[in-house]
């Protein structure tokens, strides 16, 4: 399996983060990449470096225009793509979720992070409510992929129950680093 990595510094344009990840997919693609995963939350900048509630303007609803928008990058190039999104399940409910794009576009499932951090520039706890999707991996058209979320690869019992489950891989889309 050829897996293509996409980390990219961010700005607080949706569009614009979005044509350049739209760009590097299809990069990708054409070095015949069949999965392709993303930084966590690459929508836009970080923002979970602080608490403020203007930063509920990037969440979006699953589905929504943000999966459509991945879909169809999926099935045009015929990859899967992992997205990490920022989701507004409902008023006042928001995760961070992984969401898996199948090479047909189709949703394959999600992973919404469990384990979130509340430590100086991740206030996430601010952002976000834990998953309540438990520990299962995705099926694909390349394989199981066991999905989690950044703060989630510190709690090893997820990979466990992942792995036993046949996963073929481990992935956890993630945003630690620098201050953006």
């Amino acid at each position: 399996m050829k897996i293509g990595i996409i980390q990219q510094s961010c700005t607080d344009s949706v569009a614009v983060n979005r044509r350049k990840l739209a760009s590097n997919i299809v990069k990708l693609a054409n070095q015949d990449a069949q999965l392709i995963v993303m930084q966590e939350l690459h929508d836009s900048l970080y923002f979970c470096q602080t608490e403020d509630v203007a930063n509920f303007q990037f969440a979006f609803p699953i589905p929504g225009e943000a999966t459509d928008y991945y879909s169809r990058l999926a099935k045009k190039h015929e990859v899967v793509i992992v997205a990490s999104l920022f989701e507004r399940r409902a008023a006042g409910l928001y995760h961070n979720t992984a969401v898996v794009f199948d090479k047909d576009g189709s949703i394959a499932g999600m992973h919404r992070k469990m384990h979130i951090p509340d430590d100086p520039a991740y206030y996430e706890k601010f952002y976000f409510t834990p998953g309540d999707l438990g520990f299962h991996p995705i099926q694909t058209s390349i394989g199981k992929l066991g999905v989690q979320v950044c703060w989630d690869q510190w709690y090893p019992e997820g990979a466990r129950l992942m792995a036993l489950q046949g996963a073929d891989l481990l992935i956890y889309p993630t945003a630690i680093g620098y201050e953006s």
